[in-house]
């Protein structure tokens, strides 16, 4: 068994602060329409107001990875399961950062923006973006409808992607038996070369 040690600390903070937004606002999107009327809009809001927070964290992650590279995959690993492990991080960065932006987009060309101001967790003003909002009616409904559904099928690829992500990591946890969990998962230890469980090494944060 091989491994190459754990993510940073700030790393894993960043990766289940996002997994569990994204996990509230998908669910938020399928129970929307079974709720009474007076309560769609509070959700909705709440459903803006995460995806806002997401792209802030995807961000701050973004730049966190570039400054602090995540640890090397085991040797183990075949060169075709270290490409695809690569490219699905990589589209799922692209989808986090994508699936605020074309909602935002979308509730920026929403006709009934103007009524209805943007804060975040109904506390924070923010802002839509006055390009889209200065175009004139016509535009900004074929704006709306066409990040509409723009947004609604990258949920579906977002699906599909978080899918193969667990199915990736669980196969090299128990099939391969490697320690990946371990290198994610919050106070997760590594063992050592000679099979021992080891605390987290390297930079602290």
């Amino acid at each position: 068994m091989t491994h190459n040690g754990r993510y940073t600390k700030l790393a894993i903070v960043f990766h289940w602060l996002v997994a569990a937004f994204i996990i509230v606002n998908v669910v938020l999107v399928w129970v929307v329409d079974s709720l009474p009327d007076a309560d769609q809009r509070p959700v909705i809001n709440l459903h803006k107001s995460i995806g806002i927070t997401v792209l802030g964290l995807a961000i701050m992650r973004l730049l966190w990875r570039l400054a602090n590279p995540p640890p090397a995959m085991p040797a183990t690993y075949a060169p075709w399961e270290r490409r695809a492990a690569h490219g699905a991080h990589w589209v799922l960065y692209a989808l986090i950062f994508l699936l605020p932006l074309t909602g935002w987009i979308h509730d920026s060309a929403w006709k009934g923006a103007p009524q209805h101001p943007l804060n975040l967790y109904g506390v924070v003003p923010w802002f839509r973006i006055g390009f889209i909002q200065s175009q004139d009616p016509a535009t900004k409904e074929q704006i709306h409808a066409l990040f509409s559904q723009i947004h609604t099928s990258l949920a579906y690829v977002l699906y599909a992607m978080v899918a193969v992500h667990v199915a990736g990591a669980l196969k090299h946890q128990f099939l391969d038996r490697e320690p990946e969990l371990q290198r994610m998962l919050p106070g997760g230890r590594l063992p050592d070369s000679g099979g021992e469980v080891r605390a987290e090494s390297g930079r602290t944060v």
